[in-house]
């Protein structure tokens, strides 16, 4: 499973790396909402969150569902303006004025992608502002998540300049508020951070720049096209337009991919001093399932007190040397086990330090 984005005739001078103020709020809400997400900015998720006042702090949780489980794409509106070659603003307001291009339609619809909207179709949407099959659909579709989700939605398709005057409203409310300082502290960073990955694409290329983003991110020069391995299937193309970098200090460990039919891709990714490595999705799929079968779990509690050789895992466990190879076999290619020869024996033993991130890699992998 993975996000495409087709770069078949996209030179390198359309790939831009540049930091978004409303993507770093957006990213900035999400983890004031999500905090298990992010426990590495619980401190201060909890310091804004005891100094918001009330009636904002009402009003983030009214319309929360807009970056909670998944950031609407009202945060990157520079990906959404004709020509798909847009970059986004430098402030907020620059931003803001970005979002007030956006047509009635392609507001609704970006704002109605915490309804499990199927955005991600490679066709033209059918509006619920024109199409009573779509409205209904997309009313269906807020009221299972909730009944303040249909009460917005309801809103949003009744009177959508009310809405876009809403949220305008609560951005700029959330600058003075708190976003304000945050920019302030980490604008020189992602400044630093996609003037970096210009270098690589000016010095080394296409496929060095877009690789160094995220060790979740590979480029098949041939097919021309780059893949972002996540727990979802999505494909986009670049077409005549460009492909937008957006670095966030915030936001790791997710590595979003905008792919919604007739918009600008962007890959938001975390800025290089913000990031852990962890695995593919491949390589901690091979894991769990090495680690899946009692045998071999068994002979990890065997290998997590030291190391033992084939031979006296075999006497261990009653089972024949051949066997144990074969099990062996699995937990090494699963990076999980090391070897190494000690006189005439090759001693195995459970690699403490990749087990113990075995949880926040599967938490990466299901939130990347």
């Amino acid at each position: 499973m993975s996000v495409t984005i087709d770069i078949d005739g996209l030179p390198a001078e359309r790939i831009t790396a540049v930091p978004s103020p409303l993507a770093e709020l957006g990213m900035a809400l999400h983890a004031l909402s999500e905090t298990g997400h992010h426990p590495q900015l619980h401190g201060w998720a909890t310091g804004v969150s005891g100094r918001l006042e009330a009636c904002l702090a009402d009003r983030l949780c009214e319309g929360e569902f807009l970056w909670r489980t998944s950031i609407a794409d009202i945060f990157w509106p520079f990906a959404a303006i004709p020509g798909r070659r847009t970059l986004p603003g430098a402030t907020l307001l620059d931003e803001l004025e970005l979002l007030d291009k956006l047509t009635d339609d392609q507001f609704v619809l970006a704002a109605t992608e915490f309804s499990c909207m199927p955005y991600r179709h490679t066709r033209p949407e059918a509006s619920p502002l024109t199409d009573p099959e779509a409205r209904c659909r997309a009313l269906e579709l807020a009221a299972a998540r909730g009944a303040r989700q249909e009460r917005f939605t309801r809103r949003l398709l009744d009177d959508p300049p009310a809405v876009r005057a809403w949220f305008r409203r609560l951005v700029l409310d959330c600058e003075e508020a708190f976003f304000a300082d945050l920019w302030a502290r980490t604008q020189n960073q992602l400044a630093a951070d996609a003037r970096h990955r210009t270098e690589l694409l000016r010095h080394k290329g296409a496929t060095e720049a877009l690789s160094s983003l995220s060790n979740a991110i590979t480029v098949d020069e041939e097919a021309r096209t780059v893949t972002v391995d996540k727990l979802l299937v999505g494909r986009t193309s670049t077409g005549d337009g460009g492909l937008v970098l957006v670095p966030t200090g915030i936001g790791w460990p997710h590595v979003l991919v905008l792919h919604r039919h007739g918009w600008q891709p962007v890959i938001i990714y975390p800025a290089q001093a913000s990031r852990p490595q962890a695995p593919s999705v491949e390589q901690l799929t091979r894991r769990l399932e090495a680690l899946a079968h009692p045998t071999r779990l068994r002979l990890c509690r065997h290998l997590a007190r030291g190391p033992h050789s084939t031979g006296e895992l075999a006497d261990a466990h009653g089972m024949s040397a051949p066997e144990i190879s074969r099990h062996l076999a699995v937990l090494k290619k699963a990076e999980l086990v090391t070897s190494c020869r000690s006189g005439r024996y090759v001693r195995h033993q459970l690699d403490l330090s990749a087990v113990a991130r075995l949880g926040s890699d599967f938490l990466e992998g299901v939130l990347r």
